[in-house]
Order: structure tokens, then C-alpha cells, then sequence
């Protein structure tokens, strides 16, 4: 039957469903919001910063789904029925079969999420619990992103953003473009729903009362929302009441809006009355998963890469997001899953140090003894398809696995300082593999931003800079997502005229990482591209005999 197995914590429960083999990510929005509360209350305190000297407030949150009834109070989307757990993680599989069911009705919409839609995104995780959960389907009176859900928690404003609406949901939301013009955009009426889609794939109860559970009225972001915080959520969160609450943004894209134009000094100056010039940059947002955000004056349609988004980052720009599921999870799992792993954590924690640090450290001593010409050459003879949470883009094939090439009886600290260094080099090359994708479809990308905590080591970055033959410019704000928010904060408040003047302003540089300028650096990377290239080939080749002999 349908029994799960819980596996860990860090707000995350997850779950393995023994019937259809595939892991439920879920959490609670409940433990969410007083999690944030206990988090304003400290920073607050830290700073030295009463209540009242906070003048605006804005959300980022992964863009995972959440539950509630018409009281907000949590309804589950999980088989234990805990109703505490409410939301859907956005890394969630579970909806793979709806995606696929989705996918083959070719409705126009999805030519705007790069020609099809992923298990990640929304409509097919609400299809999968009409389906499998209707006790749930028929309670919920919201249908809610979640940073959608922490502005309405927080002002009692349920106006969606054009974020969160527009990538994960199918809005158009360049059914908004006239309103650009009026100076102050208002609350505005969803228009750019497509109900024949929703009556298509089987969601047809999603469009009654004018789209009520899924979003009646969208805003750009950082637009003020209501009359700012309520009464409730302001003694909650320890601010007063009425303080302005900007229109949320998903997470990675709080970090584009913190980081894209984060330009060394002399490029700002050259760059300033340049509206093109931020088409050339490609955001990196490295965590859990990596998020390529690129923006374009036109609307670009890239296959198997999300987009183009109007409007969904950066005002009257149309957004391409690329993505990887699983990178900095990846090395985890790399690492963790490692039998010299416990050894090398007890070592860097005794040093207090990162692991991260303690394998680059390592890297460099093999690389002298080894008296290998440069570092990347330590994995002449290991190469990794990271696709081990699928591919997002550019194949967009959530079926895809993750390869590991080049294994041996070898189990020192040695061979797994090669098998990290080799992991990183693959999900270069997957950034790489959209790069040039991008490009190749009217992007013009030459300049790329990083930050997330990933960015913060050394090695990961130099290894993209060499790989991808481009500079990577790291923002002198370490925690972009966070500036990404507060920008929208400012912009409710009326400290900055528009979200495009408080990136100006807010944004800075720090470092600038160059690729090497060594040709065997690069003739190197280019071999092992092509390898890389050649593991999903021979991966789909695999799969094709395998259903041949079970068909």
C-alpha cells in the first residue's frame, strides 16, 4: 500500500512513497512562518534596530506549493494526512506522470515554459492531488506560491506576483504590458489566465469565481501590497503595523534582482544609459539547485529552457530561466554517500573548517605531487553526468540520471577530492550545455553574476570561469537572495521610484574571477564537454534497448 518512510528533517519531511518510488518533499507553512518571525525578531536585535525603524518589508521563498482552507488554516498534501504538512516542495517528483499527461495536450501556453511544463512547477503537482488526494482538493479555498502566501500571511492581500504566477503557474503575464505605463501600477486583475488550459488538462474548477483559489489579482514585483502589514502579523513579527510589504519574488529570482547589476565601477560608467547591456549578463543563483537567469529585450522562445517570462524579474524585460535540480544537493550527496566522508568531516570540523575547503586544499597538494600541469587535470580519467535529480534544462527530461564514469576498488580521501573535483566539472558543463544553448537561440550572454552559497567556494567558481570561458563577477553582498527581498521592501516604501532604480543603487561588485589563460586549460575542458555531451547520448540510447526488451 501507500506507505511512507521519513527520512530527515531541516523543515523538509521527507518521504519515500513505497508504491511509486518516488521521495515527497513537504513542510509546514505554519513552522515557516514562525520560523520567519523568530528570524526578524533576532536580525532586529542583532542590529540594534527597533521595530519602527523598519520601513519596508519583502518575501523570497523557494517556490514551492501551498495548502490552505478558507479559515488559512493548513490543509495536508500528504498520504499520512498530517494536515501540518501543506506544502509541496518545489523539488517534489511526484507529479512526473501529470507532467507528461500536461505535456502531450500541446496547449499554446506552454510554448512560454521553454514547450512544456516540469514535475516542479504547478499545475501538475494541483493534478496530482485531484487525483490522488480529493478529501484535500475539495477543502482548499488557496492555492498559493510561497512567498505569494507570506505576503498575503503578512498584509492579508491575497494579489499574486507576476513572479510566481507567470514561471510556475502558465499566467501570461504579458497580457500586462499596456499597464506599464500607468505610473503607479496597481492591483491588477488577473487576465492572463488561459482557461482552456485549465479545462483541458482536467483543473477546470480553477477558473470559477474569476480564478479565486489560484489568483483573482496579480502586481509587479515590489509592488506595495494592501494597507502593509496587519495588526496580527506586525505584534507577530515584532514591526508595526502597517509598515509596506512588497509583491514577493521566488527565491533565485530575489538573488537576480540582488546581483545583476553588480558591475565592477568602470563597467557601470559605460554602461549606464545601456538598457541592452543587462541582456548580456546570466545570473547564476547557486544552492540547493543553480537558476540561470538571463533577461531580453524580445521574448526569446528557447526549447527546454523556461520562458520567456514577462515581467517575471526585472519590469518590461522577458526573462529566460535555465536550471539545474540538483547541484550543491549533488556534491552533498557525493560527498555524504562516501566511504572516506566521515573521516574527512571529523578532520575539518576538528580544524574548523568547511569540507569544501579541507578537498580544495586537498586538490592542490595531489595536484603538486601528482605534478599535474593544472588542478582540472587530476580527472583526466572521471567524468559525471549530474543529472541525478533529472535534467531541467536544456533537454528538460526529468527521466534523465545522474553517471558516474571512471570508477575503481579505490576508497582513500584522494579519490573522493577527484570525484567531488569531477562532480563540480560536470554541472559546469551543464551550465556550459545551457550557455551556448541560449546563445544559440538570440541570447548574447558574456558576462556571468554567481552568488548562493556554492559561490562562496573558490574552486566551484574558477572551475565555471574556465569551463565556460566567460568572467564571473561574485556581487560584495554575499547574501543576494536577502538583498533581492529587501529590495522589494524598498520599493513599497517609496524609498527607490522602481525596481530597476533600487538594483542600480543596491547592487555592487565584489570580486571578479577571469578564465585561465592557459590553452590546455581550455582544450582540456573542451574534451571533456564532449564526453560530457556523449553520457546523455549514450544514456537515452540505453534506455530505448531496455523498453524494447520489456515492451
Amino acid at each position: 500500500g501507500k506507505k511512507v518512510t521519513v527520512l530527515r528533517g531541516r523543515g523538509v519531511i521527507i518521504y519515500w512513497d513505497n508504491q511509486n518510488h518516488f521521495f515527497l518533499y513537504q513542510q509546514s507553512s505554519t513552522d515557516i512562518w514562525h520560523a520567519i518571525c523568530s528570524a526578524v525578531k533576532s536580525a532586529c536585535s542583532l542590529a540594534k534596530v527597533e521595530g519602527e525603524e523598519v520601513k519596508g518589508i519583502g518575501f523570497a521563498a523557494t517556490c514551492s506549493l501551498v495548502a490552505v482552507d478558507a479559515d488559512g488554516s493548513p490543509v495536508t498534501v500528504s498520504w499520512s494526512g498530517d494536515s501540518r504538512r501543506n506544502i509541496i516542495v518545489w523539488m517534489d517528483h511526484r507529479a512526473v506522470k501529470q507532467a507528461e499527461k500536461i505535456n502531450s495536450r500541446n496547449s499554446p501556453v506552454l510554448q512560454y515554459c521553454g514547450g512544456s511544463v516540469s514535475p516542479e512547477m504547478q499545475p501538475p503537482k494541483l493534478l496530482w492531488v485531484k487525483e490522488n488526494l480529493q478529501e484535500s482538493w475539495s477543502m482548499v479555498f488557496r492555492w498559493m506560491d510561497l512567498s505569494d502566501w507570506l505576503s498575503y500571511r503578512a498584509t492579508g492581500d491575497d494579489t499574486r506576483s507576476l513572479c510566481t504566477t507567470v514561471c510556475k503557474w502558465t499566467y501570461l503575464g504579458h497580457a500586462h504590458m499596456q499597464q506599464m505605463n500607468e505610473k503607479d501600477s496597481r492591483d491588477m486583475e488577473a487576465c492572463g489566465w488561459d482557461d482552456d488550459f485549465w479545462e483541458e488538462i482536467g483543473l477546470g474548477d480553477l477558473v470559477e469565481g474569476h480564478h479565486a483559489k489560484i489568483g483573482r489579482s496579480v502586481a509587479f514585483p515590489g509592488h506595495g501590497l494592501g494597507s502593509g502589514l496587519t495588526p496580527t502579523a506586525a505584534k507577530e513579527l515584532g514591526l508595526l503595523a502597517g509598515t509596506p510589504v512588497g509583491t514577493s519574488l521566488i527565491d533565485a529570482h530575489a538573488g537576480g534582482v540582488g546581483v545583476m547589476e553588480s558591475l565592477p565601477k568602470t563597467d557601470c560608467e559605460a554602461e549606464e544609459n545601456d538598457n541592452e547591456a543587462i541582456c548580456h549578463r546570466m545570473v547564476l543563483v547557486c544552492g540547493t539547485s543553480t537558476c540561470h537567469m538571463a533577461v531580453s529585450r524580445d521574448k526569446l522562445f528557447i526549447p527546454g529552457v523556461w520562458g520567456p517570462f514577462w515581467s517575471a524579474m526585472i519590469p518590461e524585460y522577458w526573462l529566460t530561466e535555465g536550471g539545474q535540480s540538483a547541484t550543491g544537493a549533488l556534491l552533498d550527496y557525493i560527498i555524504e554517500n562516501h566511504v572516506a566522508s566521515p573521516r574527512l568531516a571529523n578532520r575539518a570540523a576538528s580544524r574548523n573548517t568547511s569540507l569544501f575547503l579541507l578537498l580544495n586544499n586537498m586538490l592542490e597538494s595531489m595536484m603538486s605531487e601528482m605534478q599535474c600541469p593544472f588542478i582540472a587535470a587530476l580527472t583526466e580519467d572521471i567524468h559525471v553526468l549530474p543529472d541525478f535529480h533529472g535534467n531541467r534544462s536544456p533537454i528538460a527530461d526529468p527521466k534523465a540520471k545522474g553517471v558516474v564514469c571512471g570508477l575503481t576498488l579505490d576508497t582513500s580521501e584522494k579519490q573522493l577530492a577527484r570525484l567531488y573535483l569531477a562532480t563540480i566539472q560536470g554541472i559546469a558543463y551543464g551550465t556550459r550545455h545551457i550557455v551556448e544553448h541560449c546563445n544559440a537561440n538570440g541570447h548574447k550572454i558574456d558576462t556571468l553574476l554567481a552568488c548562493g552559497g556554492l559561490s562562496k567556494n573558490a574552486l566551484f567558481i574558477q572551475e565555471h570561469a574556465d569551463i565556460i570561458g566567460c568572467p564571473i563577477i561574485l556581487p560584495r553582498e554575499s547574501e543576494s537572495v536577502l538583498l533581492g527581498a529587501a529590495i522589494l521592501g524598498a520599493v513599497a516604501a517609496k524609498k527607490y521610484s522602481c525596481l530597476s532604480d533600487a538594483m542600480k543603487a543596491l547592487n555592487a561588485a565584489g570580486q571578479v574571477i577571469h578564465p585561465s589563460k592557459d590553452p590546455r586549460v581550455k582544450k582540456y575542458h573542451d574534451a571533456k564537454y564532449q564526453i560530457f555531451l556523449e553520457l546523455y547520448k549514450q544514456q537515452l540510447s540505453q534506455r530505448s534497448i531496455m523498453a524494447q526488451a520489456l515492451a
